[in-house]
């Protein structure tokens, strides 16, 4: 058993991978300051007697005997980041150097959930980790991808300067249960507009491209991660390399949800990617073969049940409450 602290442990992710942890028999500490993060999403952990939460924002120091630290803390969707771009970047950086200190004095293995934005509106296709990426620093989306940027570089000079064991990982876009149906990315978008019949948004022409990753594939990546050796500190790309356009996505979440939604076209926002697409081959050398099992059609049946059941919920209380 492992006394392990997750950042950010009430978000998407998060809540899947203390999931994770806790069924592996491991003491889990949630630490959580709900901006973005919703307590429903741990709910199912509150009476399992290896898990505690704690309301705490990582731009404060916190101090508590862990072996490892995931440190995920930060909004990752451009509606929450943008909301608050001085707080997302001080949740960024102050983030990371408070659970630096936190592990440099515990002799914890820390690892920081970084994100493909570091990539910017990439020149380079499949980005491999070597890309050092096309980012506008000044821009609407500058407060994320640089403060994972400054974050990624902290982590490093902790581990040059003080020998932190650190890891680093690059999420690609991912998707599944447990998403704020508000967050607007693009799964969750697309996905409630379509159940509820309302016209599918699509940003430019529809030509731009990503790669879905499901979640349990992420958090099987995680932890793979976080168990390599010391002699590895990343970054690696986690990700599926599948690549699709906005318009094959909108196609696809329509047959799944058998929805009869139009699709409608508004301006591509300032600074966003028109290609995303990860290079895995690092995570299959250095993470016993790692690579997505989840593929879109059936990750999407699973995301589609699930926000499904959320809207059926939410109109429910609402037809009470009348």
């Amino acid at each position: 058993m492992k006394r392990i602290l997750i950042t950010g442990g009430a978000g998407f992710v998060g809540s899947h991978l203390i999931g994770r942890l806790l069924e592996e028999g491991h003491e889990v500490i949630c630490l959580d300051n709900y901006f973005t993060g919703s307590k429903k999403n741990i709910l199912p952990f509150m009476d399992h007697p290896y898990f505690e939460l704690v309301r705490h924002d990582v731009t404060e120091p916190y101090y508590a005997e862990v072996d490892e630290i995931y440190n995920l803390a930060c909004p990752a969707s451009p509606v929450h980041y943008q909301y608050n771009p001085i707080k997302t970047i001080k949740t960024s950086v102050m983030g990371a150097i408070n659970m630096l200190g936190l592990a440099k004095r515990v002799k914890a293995r820390i690892l920081q959930a970084s994100t493909s934005e570091v990539y910017g509106d990439p020149s380079v296709h499949p980005q491999p980790e070597s890309y050092w990426g096309n980012v506008n620093p000044l821009g609407l989306r500058s407060c994320y991808d640089e403060g994972k940027r400054c974050a990624e570089t902290l982590f490093m000079d902790y581990h040059n300067q003080n020998h932190v064991d650190v890891k680093i990982i690059r999420i690609f876009n991912t998707y599944g249960s447990n998403m704020n149906p508000n967050d607007g990315r693009v799964v969750s978008n697309f996905i409630v507009q379509a159940l509820k019949g309302e016209d599918i948004t699509i940003f430019g022409d529809g030509t731009q491209t990503r790669s879905f990753q499901y979640v349990d594939d992420l958090v099987e990546g995680m932890i793979r991660m976080m168990q390599t050796g010391k002699e590895f500190q990343g970054p690696v790309n986690l990700g599926n390399p599948n690549e699709f356009t906005m318009l094959e996505l909108a196609t696809a979440v329509l047959e799944v949800t058998g929805s009869s939604s139009k699709l409608i076209f508004k301006p591509l926002p300032q600074d966003d990617p028109k290609q995303r697409q990860p290079d895995i081959s690092l995570a299959k050398e250095k993470l016993n073969g790692w690579e997505p099992k989840i593929q879109l059609r059936e990750g999407l049946e699973k995301t589609v049940g699930y926000f499904d059941a959320l809207l059926s919920e939410t109109a429910s209380k609402k037809a009470v409450s009348v």
